[in-house]
This record gives C-alpha cells, sequence and structure tokens, in this order.
C-alpha cells in the first residue's frame, strides 16, 4: 500500500488520532507508571515495564505489577533505601529471560543512578545534543558502570552494535511526548521530542514497510534511523506520535 505523501500524512494522522486516547493506557505496560505520582516513581515503574516488554501484554503487565508490588508500591524508596536482605523477596521471580539476578542488578544500578548521577533524566539527557542515540549510548555505559555478572548486560541494548534499542526507545517516549490526550507522561523537559526515535518491533516495521516508510529488511538500529527520518518529514516536531498509528495498524486491525 503505497500512498502520496500528502495522503500518507492524512492516513497516519487519523490512525494516531484513533489510537492515542485514554483508552489505549488500560491495556499497555505504561498502565504500570500511570498508577504512581512521583516522578521518580513514574520513572522506575516505566524503566522496569519498558524493560520487561516483550511477549503477550497481559504477562507483561501482570508481571510489570508484581515487581511493583515486591518494591511496596514504593519502587523508588525501595531502591534507594533497600539492600541484600530484602532483595531475598525477588526470588523466583522471572519474566522470560529477565530473572532474579538482572532484577538485584538493575536495582543496585538505578540506586547508583539516582545517587551519584542525578537521576534518569539526567543521564539519558546529559550527553544529549542533537541526536538522543548519544544520550542513549552514555546510558548504558552508566548503567554497567557497576559491573553485572552473567548476562544481564543483555536486556540494555547497544545501539553502537546496532540493536533497535525498541523498549528503551518505547520509555523515552513515554518520558518526553506529551500532548492533549495524555497516554504519554511528558515529563522529561530536557529532551524536545523532536529527537526521539520511533520504537521499532515486529508489528510496526511490518506496517512500516507497507506503507513505503521502510526498505530496510532487518529490524536494527538502521531501520530505527529510516523509519524515523521519514516521519519527520510529516511531523518535524513530534515524529514519534506516529508510533501509535503503527501499532494499532499492526496489532489491532492486522493491517
Amino acid at each position: 500500500m503505497r500512498l502520496a505523501e500528502k495522503d500518507l500524512k492524512v492516513f497516519l494522522d487519523e490512525k494516531y488520532e484513533i489510537y492515542n486516547r485514554p483508552s489505549f493506557i488500560e491495556h499497555d505496560p505504561i498502565s504500570i507508571p500511570r498508577k504512581f505520582n512521583l516522578k521518580e516513581d513514574i520513572e522506575i515503574a516505566a524503566f522496569f515495564s519498558a524493560t520487561i516488554a516483550w511477549g503477550q501484554r497481559p504477562t507483561i503487565i501482570r508481571n510489570a505489577d508484581r515487581l511493583m508490588e515486591l518494591m511496596d508500591n514504593e519502587p523508588y524508596q525501595f531502591i534507594m533505601n533497600s539492600g541484600k536482605k530484602d532483595w531475598k523477596r525477588f526470588e523466583g521471580f522471572a519474566h522470560r529471560t529477565f530473572q532474579y539476578a538482572d532484577v538485584i542488578y538493575f536495582m543496585q544500578s538505578l540506586q547508583n543512578i539516582y545517587r551519584r548521577h542525578g537521576g534518569l533524566e539526567k543521564v539519558f539527557s546529559g550527553k544529549c545534543r542533537k541526536d538522543i542515540k548519544d544520550g542513549i549510548i552514555y546510558f548504558r555505559e552508566v548503567f554497567l558502570e557497576i559491573n553485572p555478572g552473567g548476562r544481564t548486560a543483555k536486556h540494555i541494548a547497544n545501539v553502537e552494535k546496532n540493536a533497535s534499542a525498541k523498549r528503551i526507545n518505547m520509555f523515552l517516549r513515554w518520558m518526553v511526548r506529551k500532548d492533549r490526550q495524555g497516554v504519554d507522561f511528558g515529563l522529561w523537559k530536557s529532551i524536545p521530542p523532536s529527537l526521539l526515535y520511533c520504537p521499532l518491533d515486529l508489528h510496526s516495521g511490518r506496517v512500516a514497510r507497507k506503507l513505503g516508510l521502510l526498505d530496510r529488511r532487518q529490524d536494527d538500529w538502521k531501520a530505527v534511523n529510516e523509519l524515523t527520518m521519514n516521519l519527520r518529514k510529516y511531523d518535524m516536531e513530534d515524529p514519534v506520535k506516529y508510533d501509535f498509528a503503527l501499532f494499532g495498524l499492526g496489532v489491532f486491525e492486522k493491517f
């Protein structure tokens, strides 16, 4: 389905309006951070929810909710004040390959980030000038600086090795974008939405290729860049708003 650019913009805008609604929240992992009001609670809940966002959405939501319960539904306070004795309660937790050892490292690293680096927003925005990719690269360096054991590092995408970083880009969309519909949070003012990259997965990639927004066959960072550059033609200031359109077309309409 190849449309003229003007027609494609109209089509994408219509689908964006259909799917970017509060009703979207209930059945999406963004529903977990929506339970909180404190900025740091929202950030941490969003980061964990995005990290495990692969597989069936009901399972993702259930397991992300379970993680918050294990943190006494005060994730920031828990991470800042807990230690080895408290972490034992996470034994047995698993979401696919994200398991006990990974949860513990994530909490240790987040503790380090909030205590020594000023928090998640400051880390992502600190090296971000003209390209949020630089912020993603720097975040990974900081996140891994306390040396995870085993395979925990695999849960933080390495865009320098051409990873698509779907979950990090989704997390950043949640934190940075803000619009009248109130799905995304818009908590972070230090990063403009114009710098965001569109989250890319099997569904959005398939739709993007059918619409002529993406030629590259692999779902990697080069494809993310190509897709986002094309979406910026239709909205320079907020290109990733079309993530809602691509997602809705792929998941709900089987486009």
